[in-house]
């Protein structure tokens, strides 16, 4: 179903776009086919491209490796789509380090936003890994720290308001992956003020939906979406399947595309980071930010059901 034929690509979306365009939908803005579109970050100045690259497993590999040598490939395809999140984490194995190393050899640094998270017990510690965690990224200043899982927020969130007011980081924020965890995080949510939330959010995980999400629009916090296809299921599961005919409407040409679109019609949500390690499927998901992006209503419609 992956596809990277752009002028067929082009084509597709234009005659999305003026479907789109009829059916009400909100346009994409010019260019949208060659570019990706952004999402304001409500506590700060300025916008982020929807779709990022997470760095779970993927990037966790070593140099010299077949899977390594794939990966400036993803950076590439990534950057010249008009993304920029790069989502890491010291739990992430070599991700950070890789991570890196793989934007100081392109000299692509500058156009990268990165995002990293602090995981372990205790302020010193907090505090070490979060230094090392910079060493390996290669940066002096990080973009967005969060906190894994909610692992002693209480004593990281201190360090990271320290760090945010002395420059060292831009945006602070909390994170988790389970349904579970929505209590605790809701709770946090709510007492204090944060600048990003990173949840898990898919097609067949929408418990977000109901409180988290629109608490999180509600408190002024962008929000990364962790785990966008389930764990990778999803996708699974529509191997040798159709996309649905009205997948044009909105300019999807494959599944990984309609599946990030369905995310990102939920206006709570800033980015996604589905993780890779192929660059053909880089600019797949790069693609999903191209083009209309349906309102979350559209989902509803009769005769726009997912069917997996």
């Amino acid at each position: 179903m992956r596809n990277d034929d752009r002028s067929g690509r082009r084509q597709v979306l234009q005659a999305g776009l003026a479907a789109a365009l009829a059916a009400g939908l909100p346009a994409a803005p010019a260019m949208a086919e060659d570019r990706m579109q952004q999402r304001r970050i409500a506590s700060g100045a300025e916008s982020l491209p929807v779709i990022g690259c997470g760095t779970y497993i993927g990037f966790d590999v070593a140099p010299g490796s077949e899977e390594y040598r794939r990966l400036p490939g993803v950076v590439d395809a990534l950057l010249a789509a008009g993304g920029a999140v790069f989502d890491s984490s010291p739990m992430y194995g070599r991700a950070e380090r890789t991570t890196g190393e793989l934007l100081a050899a392109e000299g692509k640094a500058r156009q990268a936003f990165l995002a990293t998270k602090v995981w372990t017990a205790g302020r010193e510690a907090g505090i070490a890994q979060m230094r090392q965690s910079m060493r390996l990224l290669g940066v002096q200043k990080l973009d967005l720290m969060q906190i894994h899982n909610l692992l002693d927020w209480r004593i990281h969130l201190q360090t990271l308001r320290e760090w945010k007011a002395q420059g060292l980081i831009r945006y602070i924020g909390v994170t988790h992956y389970t349904a579970g965890a929505y209590a605790e995080l809701e709770a946090v949510m709510r007492a204090e003020q944060l600048d990003f939330l990173q949840i898990n959010y898919s097609f067949d995980e929408r418990e977000a939906e109901k409180r988290i999400l629109p608490l999180a629009a509600e408190r002024g916090m962008a929000v990364l979406v962790n785990r966008p296809f389930g764990g990778g299921g999803l996708l699974g599961r529509t191997r040798g399947k159709p996309l649905p005919p009205w997948a044009a409407e909105i300019g999807a040409t494959s599944w990984a595309q309609l599946l990030l679109k369905f995310i990102l019609a939920n206006p709570a949500v800033t980015c996604a980071i589905p993780g890779t390690a192929r660059p053909e499927h880089m600019r797949d998901n790069a693609a999903a930010g191209m083009g209309p992006i349906p309102a979350a209503s559209f989902w509803r419609e009769p005769g726009h059901a997912i069917d997996i």
